[in-house]
């Protein structure tokens, strides 16, 4: 490659640099976890625009910047809208979804989501709660991070975390052994509870001596 063409991959690098920090300037500040679909969509779209921008440097680099603009001009416009209308905001950011309601898990909320007891456990954790049964709701925002409102007589416990025993009515046989217990102990427990049928269970855990119990929907 000619001394020539290096030169000019190097300037519309820089260029398309600056470019760059100015539209995200101008959509407004926002954490990763933060970002809406439409967020998502503008900044794949630009970063691929930047990519062809710097590989094809015969192209006149307005090519680029137009579509960047125009790009830029939509989010900024929806943005307003959404600011004057929850309907375009609903539509754009979606709607929070209640994970556990009054303590109970609902999973079809979590398969609409396609979220899962892994995701809600670590999530709980992030949040210092260490017993899915001392959670009185718990909601998925539109950003997907997990609020979280505990029990009221649940504030202040030893640190420990849930480890499942059931899930989607499936026993987990590592998580057992980690407790010391046996299949033959859980379902004793549970028929002691009037939980014949492991089939209908969601989620178990046992956890400083009490057991969480959900049914399926």
């Amino acid at each position: 490659m000619r001394l020539e063409n290096l030169l000019i991959i190097f300037l519309r690098t820089i260029l398309i640099y600056f470019i760059i920090l100015v539209i995200f300037r101008l959509m407004g500040k926002r954490e990763i976890g933060e970002l809406n679909v439409l967020d998502l969509v503008v900044f794949i779209m630009i970063g691929e625009m930047a990519v062809v921008a710097i590989e094809d440097h015969h192209e006149p680099i307005i090519n680029t910047v137009l579509p960047m603009a125009v790009l830029l001009g939509i989010q900024i416009m929806l943005a307003l809208i959404s600011l004057r209308s929850s309907r375009v905001r609903h539509l754009i950011d979606g709607s929070p979804s209640i994970i556990i309601n009054k303590g109970k898990i609902d999973e079809k909320e979590m398969r609409k989501q396609r979220y899962n007891f892994d995701d809600l456990l670590m999530q709980l954790r992030s949040k210092d709660i260490d017993n899915i049964a001392d959670v009185e709701y718990a909601i998925l925002e539109t950003s997907g991070q997990l609020s979280v409102v505990q029990k009221a007589n649940k504030k202040n416990k030893t640190a420990n975390y849930t480890e499942p025993l059931i899930v989607d009515g499936k026993i987990q046989t590592a998580n057992l052994k980690k407790c010391n217990k046996t299949e033959e102990w859980l379902r004793r427990e549970l028929t002691r509870r009037g939980y014949h049928n492991l089939d209908v269970i969601s989620f178990c855990s046992f956890q400083d001596g009490q057991f969480f119990i959900d049914l399926k929907d």
